[in-house]
C-alpha cells in the first residue's frame, strides 16, 4: 500500500481505520450507536453478508430447520429488506390493516438492498452519497398508477427535483464531460475533454455540455491518423453501412449483431477506435460493447447508425432528463417506507425530511412493533402447508424458525430455487436464468474537488481503465443538505467498476457469473490500489495526489448487482414467457423484487411488491 495515505474516516467524532480490515461488525460495534451508512471500506455484499447463502446455494450445505421450535407467527414473512420487499410490508398492511403482524428478512447489517446510502464527515462537513441504486427513472413516463400512488403517500413530490437538481452548475463553472484513454491501450494516458455525446436519460441538455466539435475533440485522442479518420466518419456517417437491406432486415442485423463487430465488421474500422466504444456501454449495460447489440447502442447514442435511415425507436426512459435524485439516491424511497412502517424509528414527513432524518436502528425490531425489520439474517429455507409457511434463517450463527400465514420472497430470484427445491423443475429452470450483473459502485470522499475545475471537467467516461465512470456527485440540494458549492468544498467522487470476461465469445449471463467470482476474489486493497491509480493518472495533471487529497472510500459491491434484461444476442422471443414463468406463485408464497420484471429500476420494485400482494389475495 502507499504510504501517505489517509484512510481515518471521522464518524461523528469516532476514528475508524479501515486498514486494519475490520469488518462491518466490527466497526459497528467502535461505533457509539449503530449506524450502518457511516461505515466505510468494503460495504455492499460486505464480508458476514453472503456467506450462509453461498453455503447452501453454492456448497449444496443443508440447513435442516422443520424441527426446531417455532419462536414466532406472523401475517406475512417477507425475505428481502429492499425497496421491493419494503414496499411489500406496506401493500399488504395497507390491504390487511394497522394490527397485521410483520417480519422483514435481510441478511444485510443495514435495509434498502442496493438502495445503499454511504456518509461521510470530512473536516466537519456531512458528505451524504449513494452506493447503489441511483435515482427515479423517467417518473412521469414510467411509474404505474400504483407508484405514483405510494410516491404520493410517501410524500414524495418528483417535481421538487426540478429545482434540487442544478443541472447548470457544472456547466456554469466551464466544466464539460471528458474521455481518459489509458496508456496501456493507446500508448499514452490522454484525458481528452469537450465531449459532446449525449447519454441516454441525460441530467444535461446539448447546449450544457460544453462540447467540441467532433472534430476538435477527436483531435485529442491518442489513435493513429487512420484511427482518427475512422472514428471521426462513425460520427459524421453518410453512407449506409447496410446498403441494400430493407428496415426490417437491418433491425434484424442490428439486434443480432454486437456493436463491436457492427463497428470492426459492418462499419469496417479497427481494433483502436473499437476498444474507445469497449467499456462506454458498461455503466449502463453492466456489459461491454462486445456483448451488447448494436441496436441498443443505436438507441442509446452511439455513433455510427446515422446512415442506415431508421427512424429512433420512441424510449420514455431517454426523452425525460435524469434529475429525479436524492443525495443519497433511492435509498431514501427505502428510508420513507422503513419510517412509515415502523414506529419511532424517525421523525419528520415528507421527502425533504427523510434527507437529513436520524434513524434509530435499535428500534427496527423491537415485539411490540407490528412490523419488524431484522437485519442479518439470511434466509435458508420456505416450505409450506395447507395453513402456513415455514421459514428457516440464520442470524449470529444460529439457525431459528418462524411461521407465517404468507411469505413474498422480494429477494434475489436466482436463489428461490435453492430456497424452495420442491418447486416444479421449469420454474426452478426460470428463475435461475436472472443471472444479476456484478458491479461496483465506489464513493470515494476528497478534500476538495479543485482539480477537476483545473481541467475543466467534472464527468470522466474511460473505456479501458478498471472504472469505466468516475464522476463528481450530483449537484442536489434537499431538505438543508447542501452539495458542495466550492472548489475547495469536501466532494464525493462516483466510481463504477463492472468486472467481466470481454471479448473472449461468452453471453451475458456467463461474464456476469465470471466477473462475480472476480469480484468476490478481489480485496479491498486491491480495489483501493486500483481507486489511487485511475484518480492519479487522470487527474495528475490538474494537481491530484490521492495520497493527499483522498479523505476517505467506500467501496460498494454488488456481487449480484442488477436485475437480469433480457439481450437480443442471447436470448430468444421467449424473454416475457420466461420472466411469467419464473414469478408464479407458488400456495401462500409470491415472488417480487425487480429480478421478477427482469428491470432494475425502483419502480419496476415497487410494482413487483403490490403484484405479489396482490396474488396473495388468491391463496
Amino acid at each position: 500500500m502507499r504510504d501517505g495515505i489517509s484512510r481515518r474516516d471521522f464518524l461523528n467524532g469516532a476514528a475508524l481505520t479501515i486498514a486494519s480490515g475490520l469488518t462491518p461488525a466490527a466497526q459497528l460495534a467502535a461505533q457509539p450507536f449503530r449506524y450502518p451508512p457511516a461505515l466505510t471500506g468494503m460495504r455492499g455484499h460486505h464480508a458476514g453478508a453472503f456467506e450462509v447463502a453461498h453455503d447452501f446455494a453454492r456448497e449444496g450445505k443443508t440447513f435442516p430447520f422443520d424441527r426446531l421450535p417455532v419462536e414466532e407467527h406472523y401475517d406475512l414473512v417477507v425475505v428481502g429488506g429492499g425497496i421491493s420487499g419494503l414496499a411489500t410490508a406496506w401493500f399488504y398492511r395497507k390491504q390487511h390493516g394497522p394490527k397485521t403482524r410483520i417480519l422483514i428478512l435481510d441478511n444485510h447489517d443495514d435495509f434498502g438492498g442496493h438502495a445503499k446510502r454511504n456518509e461521510f464527515n470530512v473536516d466537519g462537513r456531512r458528505i451524504i452519497g449513494y452506493g447503489g441504486s441511483e435515482s427515479l427513472q423517467s417518473p412521469n413516463a414510467d411509474f404505474s398508477p400504483v407508484v405514483k400512488k405510494l410516491m404520493q403517500d410517501l410524500g414524495v413530490d418528483v417535481k421538487r427535483f426540478e429545482t434540487a437538481f442544478e443541472r447548470g452548475f457544472y456547466p456554469k463553472l466551464g466544466l464539460s464531460r471528458a474521455v481518459f484513454l489509458p496508456k496501456e491501450n493507446f500508448g499514452r494516458d490522454a484525458l481528452v475533454t469537450g465531449d459532446p455525446t449525449m447519454m441516454v436519460a441525460d441530467d444535461l441538455t446539448p447546449e450544457l455540455l460544453n462540447a467540441k466539435s467532433i472534430g476538435d475533440f477527436i483531435a485529442g485522442f491518442p489513435l493513429s491518423d487512420k484511427g482518427k479518420a475512422e472514428l471521426l466518419g462513425l460520427y459524421e456517417q453518410k453512407a449506409d453501412p447496410l446498403a441494400g437491406k430493407t428496415a426490417e432486415e437491418k433491425i434484424k442485423t442490428l439486434k443480432s449483431t454486437s456493436y463491436r463487430d457492427y463497428l470492426i465488421k459492418i462499419c469496417g474500422v479497427g481494433d483502436e477506435v473499437a476498444n474507445c466504444f469497449q467499456g462506454r456501454t458498461l455503466d449502463y449495460f453492466a456489459l461491454g460493447c462486445d456483448a451488447v447489440s448494436a441496436f441498443d447502442a443505436k438507441e442509446t447514442n452511439y455513433p455510427g447508425f446515422a446512415g442506415l435511415g431508421l427512424p429512433k425507436a420512441h424510449n420514455p426512459d431517454a426523452e425525460e432528463p435524469y434529475i429525479y435524485h436524492f443525495p443519497d439516491g433511492n435509498a431514501s424511497i427505502a428510508r420513507l417506507l422503513v419510517r412509515a412502517l415502523v414506529p419511532g424509528v424517525a421523525s419528520g414527513r415528507g421527502m425533504d425530511s427523510i434527507v437529513q432524518a436520524k434513524f434509530d436502528y435499535a428500534k427496527l425490531d423491537l415485539p411490540k412493533n407490528r412490523v419488524r425489520v431484522r437485519l442479518d439474517s439470511t434466509c435458508i429455507g420456505v416450505r409450506q402447508t395447507a395453513k402456513r409457511v415455514d421459514l428457516g434463517y440464520v442470524r449470529q450463527g444460529r439457525l431459528r424458525r418462524v411461521t407465517a400465514d404468507h411469505a413474498v420472497l422480494a429477494c434475489f430470484n436466482m436463489i428461490i430455487p435453492h430456497l424452495m427445491p420442491d418447486l416444479p423443475e421449469p420454474q426452478r429452470e426460470a428463475l435461475a436464468k436472472n443471472v444479476k450483473a456484478p458491479l461496483v459502485y465506489t464513493n470515494v470522499a476528497v478534500r476538495n474537488w479543485e482539480p477537476w475545475i483545473k481541467l475543466g471537467v467534472h464527468e470522466i467516461s474511460a473505456p479501458m481503465s478498471f472504472h469505466c465512470r468516475i464522476k463528481l456527485d450530483y449537484p442536489v440540494d434537499l431538505g438543508g443538505y447542501r452539495h458542495p458549492r466550492q472548489p475547495n468544498d469536501p466532494m464525493c467522487i462516483h466510481m463504477v467498476h463492472v468486472p467481466g470476461e470481454p471479448n473472449k465469445g461468452h453471453d451475458a449471463r456467463d461474464q456476469f457469473r465470471m466477473g462475480r467470482q472476480k469480484l468476490l476474489e478481489m480485496s479491498f486493497e486491491q480495489i483501493e490500489t486500483h481507486i489511487h491509480d485511475d484518480l492519479d493518472r487522470m487527474l495528475g495533471a490538474g494537481g491530484f495526489s490521492s495520497a493527499r487529497d483522498i479523505a476517505a472510500i467506500t467501496v460498494n459491491r454488488w456481487s449480484h448487482g442488477y436485475a437480469y434484461s433480457a439481450n437480443s444476442l442471447f436470448d430468444g422471443d421467449d424473454a416475457e414467457a420466461t420472466m411469467e414463468l419464473a414469478r408464479r406463485p407458488a400456495g401462500r408464497v409470491t415472488i417480487a423484487n425487480s429480478d421478477s420484471q427482469w428491470s432494475a429500476y425502483a419502480h419496476s420494485a415497487i410494482d413487483a411488491a403490490e403484484r405479489a400482494v396482490r396474488e396473495l389475495r388468491k391463496s
